[in-house]
């Protein structure tokens, strides 16, 4: 398989990323159109903007790969990341966006009036971001190395530079462009090999035995209850914790707005899963040797050429090519841009000049973390932010929204309760390796750690002598009360 096209199509996707991230810099001058776009992102491209970073590396790369190697438990994850944006929907998009913050520690300390808690919840973004990077820039040095091969470290360095130059450049209303650009060239880039490779599976000798592509025990029945209900407890509630997801609720023009883009986010992203996933049926059909821990995540590019020997298979594997970088490019772009935000506003002064350095910095660092780390499965690693999430943010921000008793103590521990509990469970699961009564508990601690993060809040403000902010009623008025537009 001749590597020059899969460049190619890696090349264009990097001269379209910069020819449109021009663009965006041309029309961004103020510092509102590098923290939130001015906040007018109309719904359909705000939603396709956050399509296209929500869909990263563990869903275009990782989703066909645990499809391969877990059959109908590998649906569990496409599931859980659609339907957290109905959560999102009901109870968190339109009071975000009325908060008038620009980043989530905006809102925390807006909601709070609290120093603390905002540093608190700025650390917390921080290391959730450069969690959610890291895949990202591993499955860009997988890629490279599979089709072209490369050293891993390539495609990292690539992405990383490329996405700290784009955001200092010019922000969030540049990389709005550029991400909603990026998710229809994914959807492409997936759906049309998948179609072509079931006509030909279709139309081929193919005998497909249900019993070979589909154990029993990849099924309903080999589902471990508690580790599947964890799972989507962490899945569903994970979204609302991600702090480039949030971020881009408030580049909306109004409430209304926001919850429209979210309608149609739900929507974009269900298309790219049923996409993705059914790559993944197709592979336990025609490559079911690629279903080994390590070796899954490279089926949605090894697939095609399987398929078709020659030059239509070439043609197909570097579109897909293309595709994954556009999706390593638009999540580390939106996680750069939103943790910009942050560190500009916590560290510097919060100006233009501040946020471009931050891009760079926060390029940086999960860069050298991708750098000192070996890659492991796409998929289980975003799975790990968003138990994180879920288990720091997640609890607070809909206390914030929905519950007047909220204390700045009270957020606090439980940011740090529930971060630190799911964090240690999960590096306690990796050293046992799994064994023992307690492996299952620890392997998805999302079902007692967000629980555990939200009793402590709750008692903690309670208990808390200063009592909720004067201010909390007239916060409070303002993000649930009714708008139009």
């Amino acid at each position: 398989m001749s590597p020059v096209l899969d460049i190619v199509g890696v090349a264009l996707v990097v001269i379209a990323t910069l020819l449109i991230g021009v663009y965006g810099l041309r029309i961004s001058r103020t510092t509102s159109d590098f923290f939130v776009a001015s906040r007018t992102v109309r719904p359909v491209w705000n939603a396709s903007a956050i399509s296209g970073e929500y869909l990263s590396a563990g869903t275009f790369l990782g989703l066909s790969g645990l499809v391969l190697l877990d059959g109908a438990r590998g649906f569990w994850f496409p599931i859980g990341y659609a339907a957290g944006y109905l959560l999102v929907l009901a109870f968190v998009a339109a009071p975000l966006r009325r908060s008038g913050a620009h980043t989530i520690p905006d809102f925390v300390e807006a909601r709070l009036e609290s120093t603390s808690a905002r540093r608190v919840t700025s650390l917390a973004v921080l290391v959730i971001g450069w969690l959610y990077i890291v895949p990202q820039l591993h499955g860009a040095g997988i890629t490279l190395f599979v089709v072209a091969g490369l050293p891993t470290w390539v495609g990292g360095v690539t992405v990383a530079v490329l996405v700290g130059v784009a955001v200092a450049a010019g922000g969030m209303r540049a990389i709005t462009y550029v991400q909603a650009f990026q998710y229809w060239l994914k959807l492409t880039a997936l759906l049309v090999p998948v179609v072509c490779i079931a006509f030909a599976l279709g139309a081929g000798p193919h005998d497909i035995d249900p019993v070979l592509v589909f154990p029993a025990e990849a099924g309903p029945s080999g589902f471990d209850a508690y580790q599947t209900a964890s799972l989507m407890i962490a899945l569903l509630l994970g979204t609302m914790g991600l702090p480039h997801v949030l971020v881009r609720f408030y580049t909306s023009p109004t409430g209304v707005s926001a919850r429209g883009t979210t309608v149609i986010v739900i929507g974009m992203v269900s298309v790219f899963y049923m996409v993705s996933s059914t790559m993944g049926l197709l592979a336990r059909i025609a490559a079911p040797d690629l279903a080994v821990p390590g070796v899954a995540d490279t089926v949605v590019l090894l697939l095609p050429s399987r398929i078709f020997p020659g030059l239509v298979g070439e043609l197909l594997t570097a579109l897909i090519v293309s595709g994954a970088f556009a999706a390593f490019l638009a999540t580390s772009a939106g996680l750069v841009v939103s943790l910009a935000g942050v560190i500009s506003q916590d560290v510097f002064s919060g100006s233009v000049r501040s946020f471009r350095l931050s891009a760079v910095l926060c390029a940086i660092v999960p860069l050298a973390v991708a750098l000192l780390t070996a890659p492991a499965g796409l998929g289980s690693s975003v799975g790990v932010v968003f138990v994180i999430a879920a288990s720091t943010l997640s609890p607070i921000v809909l206390l914030g929204v929905w519950w007047r008793g909220l204390t700045a103590r009270g957020a606090v521990a439980g940011m740090c309760v529930g971060g630190l509990s799911a964090g240690l469970a999960l590096l306690v699961y990796g050293v046992i390796d799994g064994i023992g009564a307690a492996a299952p508990f620890l392997a998805q601690p999302a079902a007692w750690s967000i629980p555990l993060a939200t009793a402590v809040t709750i008692v903690v403000s309670i208990m808390d002598p200063r009592g909720p902010s004067p201010r909390t009623e007239r916060f409070l008025a303002r993000v649930h009360a009714p708008e139009r537009g």
